[in-house]
């Protein structure tokens, strides 16, 4: 039973993740509880599921974009807890920003009570200074998202 509620836990992370990549705010919205609390390093945190899918809804605009690649993921305590390994990309315009991010994402009946993601502010300079470079430099328009 653990370990199948494990898997469950796993892929409601993958599939929230998933969503948001896809501009699916919707579906990844369904997947948080009414009481998530959104904690990003250094950031204030986002309390209730409103404001939560308030900010998520601004990545839906055409100028905006969120792609994630997942390099580990692994669930503890019977699957209420899923930690991720993975690399964020924003995109502002042309600006493609890409950022190391590892989450923590607490689960409660099935839906994610706690999104906590921790990033170091100098990676995600360093990402934004390789996007701008890349958006004024780079002829061949090739964009990921």
């Amino acid at each position: 039973m653990t370990e199948e509620l494990t898997q469950t836990s796993i892929t409601t992370v993958r599939e929230f993740l998933s969503a948001m990549e896809l501009g699916a705010l919707d579906e990844a919205v369904e997947l948080l509880d009414p009481e998530i609390v959104w904690k990003n390093t250094s950031l204030p945190d986002v309390r209730g599921v409103r404001r939560v899918a308030g900010l998520l809804r601004g990545l839906s605009r055409d100028s905006v974009g969120f792609a994630v690649d997942i390099h580990h993921i692994a669930a503890e305590d019977g699957g209420e807890i899923v930690l991720t390994d993975r690399t964020d990309y924003l995109r502002f315009g042309p600006v493609r920003i890409a950022f190391w991010v590892t989450g923590t994402f607490r689960l409660r009946e099935g839906r994610i009570v706690l999104w906590h993601d921790h990033f170091s502010f100098e990676n995600f300079f360093r990402g934004t200074l390789v996007g701008l470079f890349r958006a004024v430099f780079d002829r061949s328009g090739a964009q990921r998202l």
